[in-house]
């Protein structure tokens, strides 16, 4: 009992500090007609509208679905809290959720893995993040040639859904153990992307990255890379987190 109440204190003790970072990130709700997205929005500091900022789109994964607007924080909010990013890479970011039993992309779910449609109408949830980006567009300093998404599993799976809808929008792409229809791959050739993925993950075959990746290069992408990490499972979002120039190589590109 003892050993048990000490690591619930340590852990409480290590959750503090995530807890207080996230309140940075203020709870709104974006409404349309009857549709509702929860989402987070961080600001940079000392907030200046006469200036344009970096619109960051972070897409979660399946276990964060939900409408409590907190748990999409979970991975990877603290990136964009920690202190010296903030400094160093001020951007207005936001983490939308899906809501339960939703989907950022369009997929099949089967036995031996997923499978992508090659035509597909964009879900209810992404139809929402993709009105709610330019919704901030037009109501914040949003630095239109410098819009990003990212996002892990099945958030990896609705980043490339989101780009490939709209090729010309986004300044960079970094999908982390997602998957996509490689037919759809040859409008965003153009395009600056990272695919992260964990060559012994059990959930999301790490096939579907490769094959992305050789689509692109295949079809002339010049600034494409696919970082597969030895002997890891699902979890290659903390890996793709740890690079040093995981941000420093996102905030670099920008539309021409």
């Amino acid at each position: 009992m003892k050993k048990t109440l000490f690591f619930a204190a340590v852990l409480l003790w290590i959750l503090q500090p995530l807890n207080a970072q996230n309140e940075l990130y203020q709870k709104r709700y974006f409404t349309f007609k009857e549709n509702t997205l929860p989402y987070r929005i961080l600001f940079p500091e000392n907030y200046d509208r006469t200036k344009t900022y970096p619109l960051v789109v972070f897409l979660h994964g399946a276990g964060e679905r939900g409408n409590d607007n907190e748990k999409q924080l979970v991975h990877g909010s603290w990136l964009f809290t920690n202190e010296a990013n903030r400094q160093k890479y001020p951007a207005i970011v936001i983490f939308p959720q899906c809501p339960a039993g939703g989907y950022w992309a369009p997929i099949s779910e089967r036995k031996d893995g997923f499978s992508y449609p090659e035509k597909a109408p964009a879900t209810e949830a992404m139809q929402m993040v993709i009105r709610l980006i330019k919704e901030l567009e037009k109501m914040e300093a949003v630095d239109k040639n410098r819009i990003y998404v990212t996002g892990l599993s099945m958030g990896g799976m609705g980043t490339f859904d989101l780009i490939t809808r709209y090729p010309r929008k986004f300044a960079a792409a970094l999908p982390i153990c997602g998957g996509v229809n490689v037919n759809r791959i040859k409008k965003i050739s153009h395009m600056p992307i990272r695919i992260y993925h964990g060559d012994a993950d059990p959930t999301v075959s790490p096939e579907h990255s490769r094959s992305a990746y050789v689509e692109l290069k295949a079809n002339g992408a010049q600034n494409v890379e696919l970082f597969m990490f030895p002997d890891v499972g699902h979890g290659s979002w903390t890996n793709a987190f740890a690079q040093e120039d995981f941000l420093s190589w996102m905030f670099s590109n920008k539309l021409k």
